[in-house]
């Protein structure tokens, strides 16, 4: 006689909840969302949804507004990734003194701001940076330097350096906890043959380093793919459309125009974009252990 108890073992008990919980949770808005970038779904006509196929999708090769989101997202992205890299790279290296007695000290020091939520880190430098009120350009303006932060010429890289700011502590942990945990051999014998701190970095650390830092590469670049929380909390995409990220025009598509439809299609098409660049840079991963 086949018992309830063998149809279902202990292990499959405790995996069906999860299952169910990643179904409502992820699973189903996963669908829905793909159902609506196929519709002419807007919030304010739910009564004439209609079937359009990928028109959604085939009209944000036209969309200026799109494009131009897209474009800012990437040099944000680049930039932002790019400076953090080097920044927490060479911290990395100077904090890396095991014994010292000041290192943790420091190390708890920079770590502080990537603990501190985003929207209130954009609030914070809204204020600190703003061209009446802020106290960077009043001390600046004092020397005779005057500097609009938020212009159109420096807002895109303000943003970058408010998120260099708040995220390279991320990539100092991460290649703090590499270079840690670097075997000691090779360091010992390039030190045997008189090798300098240069040759050393060139040869010995950054081979070893390398997946490391392209682990951090993929996730600190997946993250500033998302960046929404500045740009809505000092610019709100402005001057014009000069800081409009591709989350914020998502955004601000949906639920200020209300056409969930584009909206979803652009969201789509977002994650093509970072799933293409997961498997570049898995690939170099890859191909760099080979």
């Amino acid at each position: 006689m086949v018992t309830r108890r063998s149809l279902f073992p202990f292990s499959v008990r405790l995996i069906v909840p999860l299952a169910i919980a990643l179904l409502v949770v992820l699973i189903y808005p996963l669908i829905f969302s793909f159902w609506v970038s196929l519709h002419d779904y807007s919030l304010t006509a739910l009564d004439d949804v209609r079937f359009v196929g990928l028109q959604n999708y085939l009209e944000l090769s036209g969309n200026p507004s799109f494009w131009n989101a897209l474009r800012n997202t990437l040099i944000f992205v680049f930039g932002a990734v790019f400076l953090e890299t080097i920044l927490g790279f060479g911290l990395a290296l100077l904090l890396h003194r095991p014994g010292h007695r000041f290192t943790n000290v420091f190390r708890s020091i920079l770590l502080t701001p990537m603990f501190i939520t985003p929207i209130a880190v954009g609030l914070m430098f809204r204020f600190m940076l703003n061209q009446q009120l802020g106290v960077l350009p009043y001390l600046l303006d004092k020397v005779g330097i005057q500097i609009d932060f938020f212009g159109s010429q420096l807002a895109l890289f303000s943003l970058i350096l408010i998120d260099v700011w708040q995220w390279t502590p991320f990539m100092l942990l991460l290649f703090l906890a590499g270079l840690e945990s670097l075997p000691a051999a090779p360091f010992e014998a390039a030190r045997v043959d008189g090798a300098s701190w240069g040759f050393t970095l060139r040869k010995v650390t950054l081979p070893l380093m390398k997946p490391v830092i392209l682990v951090a590469l993929i996730i600190r670049g997946l993250d500033a793919f998302k960046v929404f929380e500045y740009v809505y909390a000092i610019t709100r995409g402005g001057p014009g459309d000069s800081t409009e990220t591709i989350l914020y025009y998502i955004y601000k598509v949906a639920f200020r125009f209300f056409r969930m439809g584009e909206a979803a299609s652009m969201a789509y098409v977002l994650i093509l974009i970072t799933m293409a660049l997961v498997i570049v840079l898995y690939r170099l991963m890859t191909q760099e252990e080979a």
